[in-house]
């Protein structure tokens, strides 16, 4: 009995399965051809004919008789033995295809799964290109393409909610907790484009400074707590690397007569992070002495970039020629769009 069966109209596993069980039952229920069963489905050796048994009786000795029940008795464990044998081979074979079947829907199951949220992790991991490009326009105050902002990452809010739910699914207290700490970070997030959005309008260029620092503190919060972050710093405190070396041998402004400002190019002197560099995106105004530093990139081919919150007096500018913050570096796609254009109407 042969089976064709379409890719549309393919069943489940589990009909399959059922299937294999189904045919084996009914091929293993059937006895051999010559024989029957009786009530409790045992073997037993064929009838012969009222004509058999007369001609039997008639021509064949009593020797001979007894030889041929002896042959009849042997015919009869090898066909017992050779069913045996067939009932465990059918039985072997669908077990095996009923385990192969399952494995192969949990396994497609599970990469499915992984595939979802390995995509929903790369879209909320691109935001921190959109930062950048944010960061870069407005330190260079290009108030024109700042407005288009806030419309490009609202757009990532049912991402956002996505990957909450998503990632944390379970009634857990662990999974709850992360849910209610996701949304905290993404509502502050947002709540900051809109001050940005304000103050873009307004040209006020320290508080614009601190709403989009407000943004990258949260959003990098978010990367932390959904454990978005594909590598992990195992040092806990990078000041041990810096025992025995005295901090006048080290090249960088006194921080407290020459502080950092916003854009400067900064390495952290003290504490867990010294020796770690970045820049100033933000200086609080509330008379606190603090500030905020994005540093550079732990991993250069990752786009994400750790967002500290430190002392202003720990934050000293370096000194010497230095390459330009990578921000600044990305190239315009609204302008090289423009330059396109007018080349071709050269």
């Amino acid at each position: 009995m042969i089976f064709i069966l379409s890719s549309k109209s393919r069943p489940s596993t589990t009909a399959v399965v059922s299937f294999l069980i189904l045919l084996s039952s009914s091929f293993l229920a059937t006895p051999a051809k010559g024989f029957s069963t009786n009530n409790n489905n045992k073997v037993i050796s064929p009838k012969l004919s009222l004509t058999q048994k007369t001609t039997t009786t008639a021509n064949i000795s009593g020797e001979k008789e007894i030889r041929r029940k002896s042959n009849n008795n042997d015919n009869n464990n090898n066909e017992t033995s050779r069913r045996d044998i067939l009932k465990n081979t059918v039985l072997s074979t669908v077990m095996t295809s009923s385990m192969f079947l399952m494995n192969r829907e949990k396994a497609n199951a599970d990469f499915i799964s992984r595939g979802a949220a390995g995509g929903l992790q790369e879209k909320i991991r691109s935001i921190c290109y959109v930062m950048d490009e944010l960061q870069r326009d407005l330190m260079q105050e290009r108030w024109d393409l700042l407005e288009d902002y806030p419309v490009q990452l609202r757009s990532y809010v049912p991402i956002f909610t996505t990957y909450t739910d998503s990632a944390f699914p379970s009634d857990l207290p662990t999974d709850y907790s992360l849910r209610v700490a996701l949304r905290y970070e993404v509502g502050r997030f947002f709540g900051s484009l809109e001050r940005l959005k304000r103050e873009v309008q307004r040209r006020n260029l320290p508080e614009a400074y601190m709403a989009y620092s407000d943004m990258a503190i949260h959003f990098d919060r978010y990367l932390h707590v959904g454990n978005l972050y594909p590598y992990e710093d195992n040092v806990i405190d990078y000041s041990k690397f810096y025992e025995g070396v005295d901090n006048k041998s080290l090249i960088y402004a006194d921080p407290k007569k020459d502080p950092a400002e916003v854009r400067d190019l900064v390495v952290l002197v003290e504490g867990a992070d010294k020796g770690k560099t970045g820049i100033v995106i933000g200086i609080y105004l509330d008379g606190s002495n603090k500030c905020v530093v994005k540093l550079d990139k732990y991993l250069p081919k990752y786009p994400m970039r750790e967002i500290r919150i430190v002392n202003r007096d720990v934050v000293a500018k370096r000194l010497g020629e230095q390459d330009p913050d990578g921000v600044f570096l990305i190239p315009r796609k609204k302008e090289s769009l423009i330059t396109t254009n007018n080349r071709g109407r050269i």
